[in-house]
Order: C-alpha cells, then sequence, then structure tokens
C-alpha cells in the first residue's frame, strides 16, 4: 500500500459487515496480529485490554483478534462485554500497551468494527492507523501468510467481572452530588449500557429504569436507543411527571442523548450549551471557549455567543473534536449526535454514561429541570439527508454536485449553513442544510441529494 490515506481504518476505527473483508476470520485474526507487531516494537511487554458489545458477532471477533495478538506475545485481558469508553479507561488505569473494542456502535447488527485505544486511553492517531494498515496488508500479500489457528470455540473470553466494576466504580467516583432525588427513564440500546448502566445508576442512587436493556445479539440499536430518542421522549412524555429525565445510549454507550420531563428531545448541542454554561458558572470553561463540529446548529454558536463562550467547530467525529480541544486547550467538547467529551477530569473520550452522569449533576446542583436550563436554546431550521453511495469520488471532482453545492450557498448568502461530507463509517453522503425557513431549507436539501444521487447513487 503506498497511498498515504488510510484504506481500512475510518473516523471510528475499522467498519464493516461481519464475516466480510476485512472482518473475516482470517483478516480479523491478521489485524490482532499486525496490531500485535505495531505494539510489541515500542512495548517488548505490550498487554492489551479488549472489551465488545453485544452483536453476535463480536464473540468471534473478539475470539480472532486475540488469537492474532497472542500469536505475537502479547497476552490479552477480557472486559467481555463494556462500553467503549470503558476500554479506554481500563487500558490508561491498567497500563496496557492498548486497549481494542469490537463494536460498530450505532450501525445495524449486521455490521461490526475494531476500535483501538493507545495505552493513554485516547484513539490512535491517523498515521498510526496507517502504520498497522500497511502492516495488515503485508501480511495478507505474503507468499508465505501466517495460518490462523482453527476456531475452538465461536464465543471469545468469558471477560474478568472485576475489569467492569473498575470501571463503574471510577465512573461512580466523578459524581461528587446527590442524586437520589432524580427520576430517570433510560434506554439501553439493547447494547454494551444494558450491563453496566443498571448497576451504575444504582450504585448512584438514581431512581432509574430501564428500556430495551435485553440484547439477544441481533436487537442492537434496531428502533431504539440513541439513533431513536424519540422513543424514550415518547415514554417520558406518556408518564407525565413521573420522570425528571429520559436519556439514551448507542450500541456501545459511548454517546447519549436525553429527553426533558416533557418529553422533548435534548440533543448533544444543547448539552453542550447546557454544560458550557454550567462550567462558566464554576470558574471551570478553561478559555471560555467550547468545541463543537461543521454539523452543529449555528443557534448553539449564537445561545454561547451570548454567554460570552467561543464556539471552535472540528471536523466531524469525537476524536478530531479532541484533537481541536487538546489545540485550544478546552475543556469541553463534542457532537451533535451525544459524542460528549469533558476534559476537566481523566475522561480521554467520549463517554454516553459519564454525560449522563454530569447532565444529572448538574440538575441536581441546580434544582432546575432539563427544559428550563435549555430552553433558550433556539435552533435555525435543519435537516441531515443521507444518501446511499456506490463510491466516494470527492464532491468538487464532480461537476454537478459541485455547481448544486454552490448554488445552494449562493442562496443562503450567509443566512444559514451548507455541509455535505461523506460518512466516515457507512458508504453514505451526507447533506446538511440550515436555513431561515423550513421550505428553502428543504428545497435546498433536495436539490444537492438528487444531485449525489444520480452521479454517485447506487
Amino acid at each position: 500500500m503506498t497511498s498515504k490515506t488510510r484504506q481500512l481504518f475510518g473516523t471510528d476505527g475499522i467498519r464493516g459487515v461481519a464475516g466480510e473483508f476485512p472482518l473475516t476470520r482470517e483478516s480479523t485474526f491478521l489485524i490482532g496480529r499486525a496490531l500485535g507487531h505495531n505494539l510489541i516494537r515500542t512495548h517488548p511487554k505490550a498487554s492489551v485490554v479488549i472489551g465488545q458489545d453485544t452483536r453476535e458477532s463480536s464473540a468471534w471477533i473478539a475470539n480472532r483478534l486475540t488469537l492474532g495478538l497472542a500469536s505475537c506475545g502479547c497476552p490479552v485481558h477480557s472486559a467481555g462485554v463494556i462500553a467503549t469508553p470503558g476500554v479506554a479507561y481500563l487500558a490508561r488505569s491498567r497500563k496496557c500497551a492498548a486497549g481494542v473494542v469490537i463494536s460498530a456502535s450505532h450501525n445495524p447488527w449486521t455490521d461490526n468494527g475494531i476500535k483501538v485505544f493507545s495505552g493513554d486511553g485516547y484513539k490512535l492517531p491517523d498515521v498510526r492507523e496507517l502504520a498497522i494498515e500497511q502492516e495488515i496488508f503485508a501480511l495478507l500479500q505474503s507468499p508465505e501468510p501466517a495460518t490462523p489457528p482453527p476456531d475452538k470455540s465461536s464465543s471469545s473470553l468469558p471477560g474478568e467481572a472485576s475489569l467492569r466494576r473498575a470501571y463503574i466504580e471510577w465512573l461512580h467516583g466523578n459524581v461528587k452530588t446527590s442524586l437520589g432525588r432524580l427520576k430517570v427513564l433510560a434506554d439501553c440500546a439493547n447494547g454494551a449500557a444494558s450491563v453496566e448502566a443498571p448497576e451504575l445508576f444504582r450504585a448512584c442512587g438514581v431512581q432509574a429504569q430501564f428500556l430495551n436493556a435485553s440484547p439477544d445479539g441481533r436487537n442492537i440499536n434496531e428502533n431504539c436507543g440513541a439513533l431513536h430518542p424519540e422513543v424514550v421522549a415518547k415514554a417520558v412524555a406518556e408518564k407525565s411527571g413521573q420522570f425528571d429525565l429520559g436519556v439514551t445510549f448507542d450500541g456501545d454507550a459511548d454517546r447519549a442523548l436525553f429527553s426533558d420531563g416533557h418529553g422533548r428531545v435534548v440533543n448533544g448541542d444543547a448539552i453542550l450549551l447546557l454544560a458550557a454554561r454550567d462550567l462558566q458558572s464554576r470558574g471551570a470553561l478553561t478559555g471560555s471557549a467550547v468545541v463543537a463540529t461543521t454539523m452543529s446548529n449555528m443557534g448553539l454558536e449564537i445561545a454561547l455567543r451570548k454567554a460570552g463562550i467561543r464556539m471552535v467547530r472540528a471536523n466531524v467525529g469525537d476524536k478530531y473534536v479532541l484533537e481541536e480541544m487538546q489545540k485550544t486547550g478546552a475543556v469541553l467538547g463534542g457532537e451533535q449526535s451525544g459524542h460528549i467529551l469533558f476534559r476537566d477530569g481523566e475522561a480521554t473520550t467520549g463517554d454516553g454514561l459519564l454525560t449522563a452522569l454530569r447532565v444529572m449533576e448538574i440538575l441536581a446542583r441546580t434544582g432546575k429541570s432539563l427544559a428550563d436550563l435549555v430552553g433558550d436554546l433556539k435552533f435555525l431550521p435543519q435537516t441531515i439527508q443521507n444518501i446511499r453511495v456506490r463510491e466516494k469520488t470527492p464532491f468538487a471532482q464532480v461537476p454537478e454536485i459541485h455547481l448544486a453545492i454552490e448554488a445552494a450557498a449562493r442562496e443562503l448568502d450567509g443566512n444559514g449553513r451548507v455541509v455535505v461530507r461523506y460518512s466516515g463509517t457507512e458508504a453514505l453522503a451526507r447533506v446538511m442544510v440550515e436555513a431561515e425557513s423550513e421550505e428553502k431549507m428543504r428545497i435546498l436539501t433536495h436539490s444537492i441529494a438528487s444531485a449525489i444521487k444520480n452521479a454517485l447513487g447506487v
């Protein structure tokens, strides 16, 4: 592989359909072996902690990856089913050379993925991912490739309960305010949060009930969780007055969205505003700045400006948000989708469970409702349309698409925004348009989406 562009790693690790390249039984073994080679070069006694979500393929992928790592002399400690940020925490707290998560986050159950954290708990930089890719392709193209051992079992290592418990205890230790008065309805997306959220909330004294906490290997994210925040919002609304808020996680619990007590969805932009004003009120918002992404609504930028807080935009992807936070020294950043990063403590990645605790702490400390705390946030009409594509040709190289985007920008004339990008985890083009009116928003979105469908659509 001579190109400097990563072919396997996207914005959130390696992702694809389980059983198809690059997630076959042979290739996942070789990915483990390539990662092991990369780690041993700099850490001769490297060990790895591994965790997974609840997909039925996660077990055998974890098993094959473990065999690949072990073939290089890398001992592996399994945490079993655990939230992605739990592996990041364990990698740094247990002084491992890396942490690996088998998960495709919000994708359908048929997909899966491999995410890698370095020993400091941060996602690997692009240059490190590229080096591992080169190793993977070298192994695949070797005239005498490493022969993976035959499968002995379809299950992965059973998981050390003490590892999961350590993560929950760390989260609990972050809580400095009594949460006992709060009544919460939580949607666990039939994913990793199904294992940890009930135990964590119980430890914190939260009066919680749970939806979609019975994973069967195939129901992860299915009409539930952070992809469908309206589910928990509707349930809260139907039991008017019974819950102070709803919280909904994605499949690997690294992000969270919310519902206020009236059953209205509260997205990541609103949580950024809530958390920014809280940190500012306590003199803890370093540099009076917040890092968001190109997808965050202009309404958030306006509301932050009114509070004397500057908003910096990063590329989509929580690793890029984190990079910008490290550059600017910001202690708060995140995405509209619910990835929120708090850097005023020890967290190194977005953590849905930690975000839920922080939101609950703000409610408990202020005595105010979520609706009251974010009620002044006014969003510009915004829509995001996904178009499945057969290839990810740069938009500037497709005249029909380029012209449609430029025409929309001219039409808005600074009173709105257009962001057109490819998903880093799926074969999708995403068209986001903000405008002063919903009619203009719909017209411009349709124009760009049609151009993409005509030129690149499946």
